[in-house]
């Protein structure tokens, strides 16, 4: 058996390897100089990324230079090319311009093949190049697929951190910081839509909202807390308009959606107005879908929700109080003898024409019509919570607006 090294055996090939071996670094101060002419981006970026995509490009020129000694093996140019630079880099680098680059060194070394093999040896080497550089293209390929899927995960884990500081109310810089590295750009409309979590996974879930999220709205933050389903949305015009393409992808139950609030800060108090009202949207089962949580004021109410018993007061009591004493008789009446203008016209002594004017007022100043079968059950509510806010002691007549210690 013949112990004569492999290349004594094969004299042509360890020429061209010879030849290979010095033009390595000519053709990475060429293919760096064809980078600068015909790559813009590549111009523009900072003089440390942009060694680090020059230490790449002459990595790969030597990894080559290693691979071409013994083409038997297959390539393995993950570790050897893109180990130079650090993963970062596929931030500043798209996988589009990575391939830019792979193709731009490809074209030098076909152009400069001279200077790689000696005469007659060109057609090896060039196919030895064009092989190898589709496993960097590959390559490039599975690093970007890589850092796509780990910076995936770490932005899940940060957006339900995110999600679940906004629940409880914490603004702070650090949230600010979290929820700018989501891209969030900051609108000034948000609101807060939540409901029961759809089957699956909680992973599957979000990632099919997001999606949904992204096209319905400007900005969305996605969670899961429990088994509810948490959806932050930003718009520059209305924000509970993307609500309502949103609620098919949630699970069966209701779907609330919290007010309009200005900007990111004041999400919470969205979130919670819209927690408080999925909890109460059961008392409620022909509610729409999803359903403003402002349309469930006496459900929240009941359920205990102290702002919904503000909200009434303000919306529906003070305001009739305000307007003065014929107004809030007026609609009382009609309520207790079950919305008949008749019976309301003959106990207050009225023509039927004036309670109906009255009651248009009454629709003018809280924006609830008491003709309204749902309308009435809420103006029946805010004035029930609106003389217990008076307190027993004083006769109904005297009416103090404003005293809600009660609440």
């Amino acid at each position: 058996m013949s112990t004569a090294p492999e290349h004594a055996a094969h004299p042509g090939r360890h020429t061209g390897l010879r030849h290979v071996r010095q033009a390595t670094g000519r053709l990475a101060t060429i293919a760096l100089q064809r980078l600068d002419e015909t790559l813009p981006w590549y111009r523009a970026m900072p003089p440390q990324d942009r060694s680090w995509v020059g230490l790449v490009a002459q990595a790969g020129i030597t990894a080559f230079t290693s691979w071409y000694e013994k083409q038997e093996a297959p390539p393995t140019v993950t570790a050897d090319v893109f180990g130079t630079a650090p993963r970062e880099l596929t931030r500043s680098v798209t996988l589009s311009q990575t391939l830019q680059l792979v193709r731009t060194v490809v074209e030098v070394v076909e152009e400069n093949v001279e200077l790689l093999a000696p005469p007659g040896r060109e057609t090896s080497v060039r196919e030895a190049v064009l092989r190898y550089s589709r496993e960097v293209a590959f390559g490039a390929a599975e690093i970007y697929a890589q850092a796509a899927e780990a910076r995936g995960a770490w932005d899940a884990r940060l957006e339900a951190l995110v999600v679940d500081a906004l629940l409880r109310g914490d603004t702070d810089d650090a949230l600010q910081s979290r929820v700018a590295a989501l891209g969030w750009q900051g609108h000034d409309a948000v609101a807060v839509v939540v409901g029961n979590s759809p089957s699956g996974t909680p992973e599957d879930a979000v990632a099919e909202v997001r999606r949904a999220a992204q096209q319905a709205a400007d900005d969305a933050l996605v969670g899961v807390r429990g088994d509810r389903l948490v959806v932050v949305l930003g718009s520059s015009t209305d924000p509970q308009t993307a609500a309502d393409a949103l609620a098919p992808r949630f699970g069966p139950g209701p779907v609330v959606v919290g007010p309009v609030v200005p900007g990111l800060s004041e999400a919470g108090r969205s979130a919670r107005t819209a927690l408080a009202g999925l909890v109460a949207a059961r008392a409620w089962p022909q509610a729409p879908r999803p359903v403003h949580a402002d349309d469930l004021l006496p459900e929240r109410v009941l359920s205990g929700d102290v702002t919904a018993r503000r909200a009434l007061l303000d919306r529906v009591y003070r305001p009739l109080c305000a307007a003065g004493g014929a107004l809030e008789d007026t609609v009382s009446t009609y309520l207790e003898h079950g919305r008949s203008l008749e019976a309301t016209s003959r106990t207050l002594f009225v023509h039927p024409n004036t309670v109906r004017y009255r009651l248009r007022r009454v629709a003018e100043v809280t924006g609830w019509d008491a003709t309204s079968a749902r309308d009435a059950y809420v103006l029946q509510v805010g004035l029930t919570i609106g003389l217990l806010a008076d307190g027993p002691s004083r006769p109904a007549s005297e009416h103090v607006v404003g005293d809600d210690r009660h609440l």
